[in-house]
């Protein structure tokens, strides 16, 4: 009788947690509702190597139907997505149809030039994005929509599933901290698609000078924000698999310290460490789900990761590859880990390799990743990530209600 309940339980929860790929139907996957849109007109295209339409990229799809596609804008990581994170990328041609590359992280400057807007009357978005406040994806999507409302030209969001759109979570970025890495006043885990955000954009008026950008959305089917979909594509080099998407949120906060969170090995963003980290034997066993092992790791130069942190010296950390994914879920942002090493790098007021201090342990960067300014000093003062996490509670929640009016998924 337990056998047979113990199967019922994991077949409810594989209904709750566990989604089919193949069920979901992206935006792309939608042609007979947008090339009617696209014919007769000049289309330009923003997507990497994530546009995909089953074994078939959205690109080949449009040229295979006739679609005038004059120019690809390509974002962080390069059309191609092996670039390293914020290296700059030339412009390039796409070598199978011909079709003009313009980079968006070309000469530093992110928006697409007067000449580039010249070349279409009608852009079409299809990307993967993972749903942070910190990755550039969406960036570089509303800085196309600022250009496109200056210009009159239409934007058509070929909509995919978020990845991190089960749940909300993180500080709403104070816009004294505006950057490259934070360009919206949203939490750090939003919860929508590309196309929920392009909505709000508009109806926030978020765009320069309140700007209205023409956005027609080509929704997901059979997809909901409870719906854990796993993409079939790696989006950026050092996001390798689900684990690592689903803790990134969590992670990527290393990036802003000396400590090394795995780019430049096997694992990166799946742990973390430095020179002069100390285990202790609290971190060696298991925690609830959390697989929490001692690792020591050297970070090497390789194409995703050019100039990785503590290039070539031996660290020594955490590794949290073997945690499960619904582990990494129930934690959402979770500063534990980067506590940890704070707490643990400042006790080694030396780095016995090189003799320099390792503190101060944050950079400036860390505002424009947590987006607010009151995180930093907390974590100074010996705060708990739990008590951490109080003081967004209302953010989050008031996100959740701005948020309703351009939600196109049932929560």
């Amino acid at each position: 009788m337990n056998k047979v309940l113990h199967c019922i339980l994991s077949l409810l929860l594989c209904s709750v947690f566990c989604s089919c790929k193949a069920d979901v139907k992206v935006g792309a996957e939608q042609t007979g509702e947008y090339l009617p849109l696209l014919q007769g007109r000049h289309v330009a295209l923003f997507s990497n190597h994530t546009g995909m339409v089953g074994d078939k990229h959205t690109l080949d799809v449009l040229v295979d139907n006739n679609v005038n596609v004059t120019a690809i804008f390509s974002p962080e990581h390069g059309f191609r997505g092996t670039a390293g994170a914020g290296d700059h990328v030339a412009d390039d041609v796409d070598p199978k149809t011909g079709v003009p590359i313009l980079s968006l992280y070309n000469k530093g400057s992110y928006k697409p030039s007067d000449e580039a807007m010249q070349q279409f009357d009608v852009l079409v978005v299809d990307i993967q994005d993972v749903g942070l406040r910190f990755y550039t994806y969406y960036i570089s999507m509303v800085r196309l929509m600022d250009a496109c409302a200056d210009a009159g030209r239409q934007v058509i969001i070929l909509d995919r599933p978020n990845p991190n759109g089960f749940y909300v979570d993180g500080p709403i970025l104070d816009m004294q901290y505006k950057s490259g890495v934070g360009w919206l006043p949203i939490p750090v885990v939003h919860g929508m698609t590309l196309g929920e955000l392009a909505l709000m954009v508009n109806g926030e008026h978020w765009l320069p000078e309140g700007k209205q950008c023409d956005v027609t959305v080509i929704r997901c089917r059979n997809y909901t924000h409870q719906t854990l979909y796993r993409l079939p594509v790696p989006p950026s080099p050092n996001l390798r698999n689900m684990l690592a998407i689903y803790l990134y949120p969590s992670t990527c906060y290393f990036e802003a310290t000396p400590v090394s969170l795995g780019r430049g090995t096997d694992l990166p963003f799946l742990c973390y460490g430095h020179p002069d980290y100390r285990l202790n034997n609290s971190q060696t066993g298991q925690s609830g789900d959390s697989a929490v092992r001692p690792i020591t790791f050297t970070p090497r130069s390789m194409t995703s990761a050019p100039k990785p942190p503590c290039q070539d010296r031996l660290c020594y950390g955490i590794d949290l590859s073997h945690m499960s994914e619904e582990e990494a879920m129930r934690r959402g942002v979770d500063l534990t880990f980067l506590i940890d090493a704070y707490h643990n790098l400042n006790n080694q007021p030396d780095d016995t390799v090189t003799g320099s201090p390792v503190t101060p342990f944050f950079t400036p960067f860390f505002e424009k990743l947590i987006g607010v300014g009151y995180v930093r000093p907390m974590i100074e003062e010996g705060k708990s990530a739990e008590d951490i996490r109080a003081m967004w509670q209302d953010d989050v929640e008031h996100f959740k209600q701005q948020r309703k009016p351009y939600l196109l998924y049932k929560e």
